[in-house]
C-alpha cells in the first residue's frame, strides 16, 4: 500500500471517529484548548514581543540565562516564545493540534525541571511553585492523546481532504 493511501484511510478513520465521538467530549476538548491557547499566546507574546507588560525577549533571555541556567538564553528565550505563541494559536485553532500540544507540555516539562521544582508544588518564597507547570502540562497532555475535537479546523482539512479524494 503506498503512503498516499495508509494517509488517506487514516485520515478516513479519524473523520468517522470525530463524527461517532460524543458532543460532551468535543465541547471539553474546547473548553480544554481555549485555556491553553488564552494563557500560552499570553506567555508567548510576552516573551516574543513585550507584550502584556512582560519583559520581553532581552529579559526573558536574562531570565533563562542567569536562574534556568539555560545557555545562550536568548535561543531558549526564543524558542520558548515561538512554542507558547505558535503552539497556542496552533492548539486554540486546532490545526496540527496534537503536535502543538506536544510541545506545550515539553515547555512544561522545561520549565518544573529548569526553574519551578526546587520551590516546591507550592511556592510562598520569591517566585512559583510548579503547581500551574502540571495543570498546563496535563491540559496539554488531554489534546496529545485525544486530540482537538470536531471543533477545529482539524476535521475541516480532514472533511477538504476526503471530499478532495472521492472526487467530482
Amino acid at each position: 500500500m503506498t503512503d498516499l493511501a495508509v494517509l488517506s484511510r487514516h485520515a478516513n478513520e479519524q473523520l468517522r471517529a470525530t463524527k461517532e465521538a460524543p458532543i460532551a467530549r468535543d465541547v471539553a476538548l474546547l473548553a480544554v484548548r481555549i485555556a491553553l491557547v488564552w494563557i500560552f499566546v499570553y506567555h508567548g507574546a510576552g516573551t516574543l514581543f513585550g507584550a502584556f507588560g512582560q519583559p520581553g525577549l532581552h529579559g526573558q533571555a536574562a531570565f533563562f540565562a542567569d536562574v534556568a541556567h539555560l545557555h545562550p538564553g536568548t535561543f531558549f528565550a526564543v524558542l520558548s516564545g515561538v512554542i507558547e505563541w505558535v503552539g497556542g494559536i496552533a492548539v486554540g485553532l486546532g490545526v496540527f493540534g496534537r503536535l502543538a500540544a506536544s510541545a506545550l507540555v515539553g515547555d512544561m516539562v522545561m520549565a518544573m525541571v529548569t526553574v519551578t521544582w526546587h520551590n516546591g508544588i507550592v511556592s510562598h518564597a520569591a517566585g512559583s511553585g510548579y503547581e500551574l507547570n502540571i495543570a498546563l502540562a496535563a491540559l496539554a497532555l488531554v489534546i496529545v492523546l485525544l486530540g482537538t475535537g470536531r471543533f477545529s479546523l482539524d476535521v475541516l482539512l480532514r472533511r477538504q481532504w476526503a471530499s478532495f479524494r472521492a472526487g467530482p
